[in-house]
């Protein structure tokens, strides 16, 4: 048996990304263990795991910071006798932790990011606008190096079916024959958020509907104060913001008919159980990579403009001054892609 360490300690959404290669890995070698090393919000993303997976905790804020708490932390890890080292992260903190790995005798492999084809992707002159290796990829790629070649077959945390979230029922109510659609409108940088009036717009349409549900997914004070300003202007509105864990948010999408979301974390955790993720982008662009997994093509909602993509992060200011990537997309677009992907009808109220 072996023991393989997975590090990735962000952001949210690369941690999603490793959830369908982890998972594929511990269950093409069941003989095998992998203990993954990440910040300590990200552990309910490991909740409903194979048995053969472990969540190592590196508060890098506190007891693991700077350079004696990285020793600090290599040394704990060390007494878990690992046979190989699987970085899929390739920063400085995970640079070191492999480089006393490699030095103590142990295998490691990194990621490859990429970055000179992403550069390329996002260059203002001879954009070369083609796909790039998604994540996905690149995480199964750094197992393989180890030694270790097996399919993503990942369907979802749950394993296809709806997660149990009767001890949700005080937020969510009953489904019955009702829809639930989620909606994400942020995201970490300004390229990648859709007008948030705009979004009102296609939350009022479909609180509007008796039979639709709206649940508002997001988190800190800012979107915390516009949820509940729509929470006091339509029915039908619930925001989780605040309320529920990581793990309680991913049982609850999974119970969603469709999530509307940004290039996002939120974007990443729907697309982990099995529903359909409609998503714009901006700045961004999947050609990078990101797409959330086995996500449609027919429900990435993009704006043509050869100005795109002009960031892979989203986190470059807008060149024309008026993020037309975003402001072209109409919210009758993005309804339309929500009422096909959940089956609504929302010419009859």
């Amino acid at each position: 048996m072996a023991k393989i360490l997975a590090i990735r300690f962000s952001a949210l959404g690369d941690v999603a990304m490793t959830i369908p290669v982890i998972f594929s890995f511990a269950r093409a070698f069941p003989q095998h263990q992998v203990v993954v090393l990440s910040r300590p919000f990200m552990k309910g993303l490991f909740k409903k795991a194979p048995g053969n997976v472990q969540f190592f905790e590196a508060d890098t804020k506190s007891l693991y910071h700077g350079l004696k708490g990285l020793d600090r932390l290599y040394r704990k890890l060390n007494e878990e006798h690992f046979d190989a080292v699987a970085d899929l992260h390739d920063v400085l903190r995970s640079k070191y932790l492999r480089f006393r790995f490699r030095m103590a005798g142990i295998p490691v492999a990194h990621i490859d990011k990429g970055r000179k084809e992403k550069r390329r992707l996002t260059s203002p002159n001879n954009k070369k606008l083609v796909q790039l290796p998604d994540s996905f990829q690149r995480y199964t790629e750094v197992f393989r190096k180890l030694g270790y070649a097996f399919p993503l077959n990942f369907t979802s945390v749950y394993d296809g079916k709806p997660a149990d979230i009767s001890e949700l029922s005080w937020l969510t109510g009953e489904k019955k024959d009702g829809h639930w659609i989620g909606i994400a409108p942020f995201a970490a940088h300004k390229g990648k958020i859709y007008p948030i009036e705009k979004t009102e717009e296609i939350v009022k349409t479909l609180a509007s509907h008796q039979n639709i549900k709206v649940f508002l997914f997001g988190g800190g004070k800012a979107e915390t104060d516009v949820f509940t300003a729509w929470t006091k202007k339509y029915p039908q509105i619930v925001s989780v913001a605040g309320k529920l864990k990581m793990e309680q948010e991913l049982a609850l999408m999974s119970h969603l008919d469709a999530m509307f979301t940004m290039d996002s974390g939120n974007m990443h955790l729907a697309s982990l159980v099995n529903i359909p993720v409609i998503s714009v982008w901006g700045a961004t662009h999947p050609y990078a990579g990101f797409r959330g997994w086995n996500q449609s093509q027919s429900n990435i909602i993009q704006a043509d403009l050869p100005c795109r993509p002009c960031s892979v992060y989203g986190n470059k200011p807008c060149k024309r001054k008026d993020y037309a990537c975003l402001n072209s997309i109409s919210p009758g677009q993005i309804l339309s892609r929500i009422a096909e992907a959940a089956d609504l009808d929302l010419l009859n109220r």
